[in-house]
């Protein structure tokens, strides 16, 4: 992902809020279009980068390495790298982040009985 400046108004404000309230933290912790997706698909299960690509649709293999990435330095994936020719590269979920998952399970709930509430609001103003 790009760099902020140290210094930037942006960077300010998001350590001071990651400071000051767990929730912002987390969000942050879990930001990125990709991060919930990845992890999900890593539920219960170590996948190899080709294996994850395939399970989380449209995503780019710049895009997959930057979120793997990241999810590594936030401590939510671990990545397991085997010394073989051609070499193995492994991902799983760290503890913490199997932590989340009764999180993510309520999100996934919440997120289909919005979109059905929301839908149906659309289907009656037509």
């Amino acid at each position: 992902m790009a760099q902020r400046k140290l210094t930037s108004t942006n960077t300010m404000n998001r350590d001071f809020l990651n400071n000051t309230c767990g929730m912002m933290y987390a969000i942050d912790m879990l930001n990125g279009r990709w991060a919930l997706l990845i992890l999900y698909k890593l539920e219960n299960r170590t996948l190899r980068f080709s294996e994850l690509k395939k399970r989380v649709p449209k995503i780019t293999d710049r895009m997959l390495t930057l979120q793997l990435q990241e999810l590594e330095k936030n401590g939510l994936v671990i990545r397991s790298v085997y010394a073989e020719v051609p070499p193995r590269v492994e991902y799983h979920l760290s503890e913490s982040a199997l932590n989340l998952i009764p999180i993510w399970k309520q999100l996934e709930k919440w997120g289909d009985a919005h979109k059905g509430t929301m839908e149906n609001a659309m289907q009656s103003a037509v």
